[in-house]
């Protein structure tokens, strides 16, 4: 992939979630909105110029938890008292469900992780129109970061370029609908489902670029003073072949695979760790009754779940396993995929960065004044048929 990175080189750097390749101005008139973004990573902090490690207490934490649990579970009968039995219980079965998936998303962070960002910008950069957007939400999916991180990316999009309505795609597509959540949410919930929640955000992503775009033409909707074109000699698919072709398939590409799958996966770790913690929580101490009541397959609790998802602050990658919970024990799918999709809509810290970048307030609030009503919609169908 060298020749990869050499084509690439006169493209300027995008930002990995913990803001690589973002000036330090950026960095700071990003986060200035008063979004208090919880870091991604957690690995490293770098004050002027040095770096120094530093305890990821939440990866740690949630990890040290899981594994007490685990090991509990085998002394533990399910009865036992305090909530002990289900929630060492619900850790083990849900462990046991989606080690593999684990191991198999680390893997394809890994690969990910080698291939430039700014083939991401090269790709979805170029134009607008269906097809644009396409790419934007094609780039969300194959670009494993979480929700937090990804608003630096989508912020730097938007900088080099990008249209809004690329942007939305971009971020609604993105959060959730990495390939090593999909593959954990195939585990958990049914690779039938799975295809279903796919389907449905790329409708929504895709649907919400159109309606921005439309926006834009009628001007409603100002368009980004940054728009540039790529130059006509850069071709991101002929660089990337010459690339793969170059690339030597020997002990140092999987170790380097291997490295990067454990350093890239940390962020996505981190957050499904601290999910299953919570999940197995709600197991030990939300009764299935209730559970059924408060969130169940109804359009009030459809509506519960959507408020739900607003005021709780989790990562994508931790509303993974609370998503599975209410698909399996409320019985509720279209709950599950809006408790999931909620994230994108309705993220207070993604409106106020869209609103410090584009400078605009109207144009961030309409992320959730369009995506809400199709989220919702989709949702009650998705109970209507589960």
């Amino acid at each position: 992939m060298d020749d990869v990175h050499r084509s690439a080189s006169a493209l300027p750097d995008a930002p990995s979630c913990c803001g690589d390749g973002l000036p330090r101005t950026e960095q700071t008139d990003a986060m200035a909105a008063g979004a208090a973004m919880a870091s991604c990573c957690g690995a490293t902090t770098t004050c002027g110029g040095s770096e120094r490690m530093r305890v990821d207490w939440l990866l740690w934490g949630s990890g040290a938890i899981i594994g007490l649990a685990y090991a509990a579970s085998f002394a533990l009968n399910h009865d036992a008292p305090w909530g002990l039995g289900p929630f060492v219980h619900g850790v083990r079965d849900m462990m046991h469900v989606m080690w593999w998936g684990i191991l198999v998303g680390m893997v394809a962070v890994g690969l990910i992780d080698r291939v430039p960002r700014q083939f991401v910008i090269g790709i979805i950069g170029r134009d607008q129109g269906a097809k644009s957007l396409f790419r934007a939400v094609l780039a969300g999916v194959f670009l494993d970061l979480c929700n937090h991180g990804v608003l630096m990316v989508g912020a730097k999009l938007y900088e080099r370029g990008a249209s809004l309505g690329q942007v939305f795609a971009f971020l609604i597509a993105s959060p959730w609908n990495s390939l090593s959540l999909t593959i954990i949410i195939g585990v958990l919930m049914g690779w039938g489902w799975m295809a279903i929640f796919m389907i449905g955000s790329l409708v929504i992503a895709l649907a919400t670029g159109l309606a921005v775009e439309a926006l834009e033409r009628a001007g409603k909707v100002k368009p980004n003073p940054h728009r540039i074109d790529l130059p006509d000699d850069f071709h991101v698919w002929r660089e990337a072949r010459a690339g793969l072709r170059s690339q030597t398939y020997d002990l140092a590409f999987v170790r380097d695979v291997a490295r990067r799958s454990v350093m890239a996966s940390r962020m996505v770790l981190r957050w499904l760790f601290f999910g299953v913690v919570l999940a197995a929580l709600i197991q030990a101490t939300v009764p299935t009754e209730t559970l059924q009541a408060w969130f169940g397959a109804t359009l009030l609790g459809l509506l519960a779940t959507l408020v739900a998802a607003t005021i709780i602050e989790v990562c994508s990658e931790g509303s993974v396993p609370i998503a599975s919970d209410l698909m399996n024990r409320a019985a509720a799918p279209g709950n599950a995929f809006t408790f999931l999709m909620a994230g994108a809509a309705t993220d207070y810290t993604e409106i106020l960065v869209l609103k410090q970048v584009t400078g605009r307030l109207k144009a961030a609030l309409l992320l959730p004044l369009l995506t809400i009503p199709q989220v919702v919609a989709i949702g009650w169908m998705l109970n209507g048929i589960g």
